[in-house]
C-alpha cells in the first residue's frame, strides 16, 4: 500500500489553485463551493462523525446487556472490517474528493442507477442518523442536572421522550443554522468542538487509568454466562453485542464529502479518512477497555442500563464525571454538525444530476455564503419530524434508528461491490501519484464487499432484542430492517425509474462549461 504526497509537486499545491478543481471539473461540475478547509478541518469532520464520545456513551449499555464485558472485542472486529472498506474509500478519494461521495462514488463505479439508489440509501439514512445523534442530549444532560428535565420530572411514560425530542429539536436548530452560514463557521466550531473531545477523550483514558482495579485478561473474557443454552452460544450473543460497535464506526467518508471545500483534497481526503478511523479505534477502544478496568463492581446491573455515563460518575466521582459529560455534550454537538453537514453535501450532489424533486432549488448555492441552504433547512425539517415519532412510539423510533445504519453499510457496498468488478475487469486505476492500494487493492476489495454484506445480514437480523425489545411482540417490527429497507429501496427505485431517471443531467447551471 503506497501513500504518495504529490500536491507539493504540482504548481501552487495547498493554495486554493485551479488544480483542486480537476477533479470537479472531470466529473462534469462547475466549481462553485468555497474552498477555505484545511487539513484539520477534514480530519475533524470525519472524525465528529464518527464522534467516540457520542458512540461509545450512548451504545456501551449495549454491549455488555448482550454480551457482558467480552464484547470489547467487538471493537477491534469492526476496526478491521471498516478499515477494508476506508482502504477503497482512500483510493476514490484521491481520485474523485467531490461533494456527496459515496454517491458520486456510486456513479462513478456502477453507473447511474446504481449511484442513485446508494446516495438514496446514504441520504434517507443520514436524515435519520441526524435524530438519533441528537437524541443523545437526553441520554447526558439530565444526569448532569434534573434542571435539563423540562418536561416532567422524568418518571411519567413519555416525559423522557418528550424531552428526548425537545432538546434534539433545539440542537438540530442550532445546527441548521450553522450550516446554512457557511462551511467555514462550521468548521470553525467542529474542529474547536473536535479538539475538546479529543482532550477530554485522552484525559478519560488516563482518568480511568489511575481507577483501574482488576486486569485485562478479567474483562476481556468476562462473559456474564449469556448465550448459555443457545444454539450459537455465546458467538451468537456476541454477534448481537457488536452492533454496539458497529453502530459507530461510520461515516469517515464525510472527510471526503467536503472536498470541493478543501485545499488539496486529492491529497488531504484520503489521509483525513484514516486518520478519523484509526484514532477513534485507539481512542474509543481504550475508554471502553479502562472503563471495564475500572469501575467498582464488574457485575453491576447499571452497567447495562446506565451505560458509561454511571461507570463515570461511579469511578471519578460527580464533580470530575460531570466535567467529562459536558465534554460528551459538546462532542454530540459537533457530531450533529457534521451529519447535518454530510447529509447537505450528498443532496447538492444529487440535486446538481437533477435527481431528485426541484433539483434546480435545492442544488442552488447561496451566493452570499457559498453553501446549500435550502438543503440544511429540508433535512433540518425532516430530522424534527422524525424525531417527534419517538415521543408516543419509542420503540418503532428504535427500529427505524438501527436501520439507518443498515442503510448507511449497504450503501458503501453499492461502492466497493462495484469497484471491485472493476477491478476484475481490469477497469479501475488509481490516479497516478497519489493514494494507490497497489497490489493489495484486489484482496482488500474482496474483504471490503464480504465484511459488508456480512455485517450488513447481522445488523438485520431480526433479533427480537433489538427490533422489539419492549412490548408486545409484533412480526413487522422483527423483520422491520427487511421491510423498512425494502420499502425506501424499492420505493424510491421505482420513484426514479419511472420519473426521475428521464430528468437525469447535470443541470445547466452547474455545467462545468456554464459562465
Amino acid at each position: 500500500m503506497t501513500a504518495q504526497p504529490t500536491g507539493q509537486d504540482r504548481p501552487g499545491a495547498g493554495d486554493g489553485a485551479p488544480h483542486d478543481d480537476d477533479s470537479v471539473t472531470e466529473l462534469g461540475y462547475r466549481p462553485e463551493l468555497k474552498r477555505t478547509l484545511g487539513n484539520f478541518h477534514t480530519f475533524a469532520a470525519g472524525i465528529s462523525y464518527i464522534s467516540i464520545l457520542t458512540g461509545t456513551f450512548q451504545l456501551f449499555y449495549f454491549g455488555v446487556a448482550f454480551g457482558g464485558p467480552a464484547y470489547w472485542w467487538s471493537w477491534p472486529m469492526v476496526f478491521v472490517g471498516q478499515l477494508m472498506v476506508a482502504l477503497c474509500f482512500c483510493e476514490l478519494a484521491a481520485r474523485y474528493p467531490v461533494a456527496g461521495s459515496v454517491y458520486n462514488w456510486a456513479k462513478k463505479m456502477g453507473g447511474p442507477h446504481v449511484g442513485w439508489l446508494g446516495g438514496w440509501m446514504m441520504m434517507t439514512a443520514t436524515m435519520v442518523t441526524l435524530s438519533a445523534v441528537a437524541l443523545a442530549y437526553q441520554i447526558t444532560l439530565p444526569q448532569i442536572d434534573p434542571w435539563f428535565q423540562f418536561v416532567g420530572d422524568g418518571s411519567g411514560a413519555n416525559d423522557a421522550a418528550a424531552n428526548a425530542v425537545l432538546l434534539g429539536t433545539v440542537l438540530i436548530l442550532f445546527a441548521t443554522l450553522v450550516n446554512a452560514f457557511g462551511v467555514q463557521l462550521m468548521a470553525r466550531i467542529n474542529s474547536a468542538g473536535v479538539f475538546i473531545e479529543l482532550i477530554a477523550a485522552v484525559g478519560l483514558i488516563i482518568f480511568l487509568a489511575a481507577h483501574i482495579t482488576r486486569g485485562p485478561s478479567t474483562v476481556l473474557t468476562d462473559t456474564y454466562g449469556l448465550g448459555s443454552g443457545e444454539t450459537l452460544g455465546y458467538f451468537g450473543a456476541f454477534l448481537t453485542a457488536s452492533l454496539a460497535s458497529a453502530y459507530v464506526m461510520y461515516g469517515f467518508d464525510t472527510a471526503s464529502s467536503l472536498g470541493e471545500e478543501s485545499h488539496n483534497p486529492g491529497r488531504n481526503a484520503p489521509r483525513a479518512i484514516l486518520r478519523a478511523l484509526v484514532a477513534s479505534f485507539l481512542i474509543g477502544g481504550l475508554i471502553l477497555l479502562f472503563a471495564l478496568m475500572a469501575v467498582p463492581n464488574l457485575q453491576a446491573e447499571e452497567l447495562s442500563t446506565g451505560g458509561l455515563q454511571y461507570v463515570v460518575l461511579e469511578t471519578l466521582g460527580s464533580t470530575i464525571g460531570e466535567i467529562f459529560l459536558w465534554c460528551v455534550v459538546v462532542a454530540i454537538t459537533v457530531c450533529v454538525l457534521a451529519v447535518q453537514a454530510a447529509g447537505i453535501r450528498l443532496m447538492f450532489a444529487m440535486a446538481r444530476d437533477n435527481n431528485l424533486p426541484a433539483g434546480s432549488v435545492l442544488a442552488k448555492v447561496s451566493p452570499r455564503f457559498r453553501t446549500p441552504v435550502i438543503p440544511a433547512v429540508v433535512i433540518g425539517v425532516v430530522g424534527v419530524v422524525i424525531l417527534v415519532i419517538n415521543i408516543n412510539q419509542p420503540q418503532i423510533f428504535s427500529v427505524i434508528t438501527s436501520i439507518a445504519v443498515i442503510m448507511i453499510y449497504l450503501a458503501y457496498l453499492m461502492v466497493t461491490t462495484p469497484m471491485l468488478i472493476q477491478r476484475l475487469r481490469g477497469n479501475w486505476h488509481p490516479r497516478e501519484g497519489d493514494f494507490s492500494l497497489g497490489r493489495f487493492g484486489l484482496p482488500i476489495n474482496i474483504l471490503a464487499v464480504l465484511w459488508g454484506a456480512a455485517m450488513s445480514l447481522n445488523l438485520a437480523w431480526p433479533r427480537a432484542e433489538v427490533y422489539n425489545a419492549t412490548g408486545a411482540q409484533h412480526w413487522y417490527l422483527r423483520w422491520g430492517a427487511f421491510l423498512f429497507i425494502g420499502i425506501v429501496a424499492l420505493g424510491g427505485f421505482a420513484y426514479y425509474w419511472f420519473v426521475q431517471r428521464h430528468r437525469t443531467g447535470v443541470l445547466a447551471e452547474h455545467r462545468a462549461d456554464a459562465p
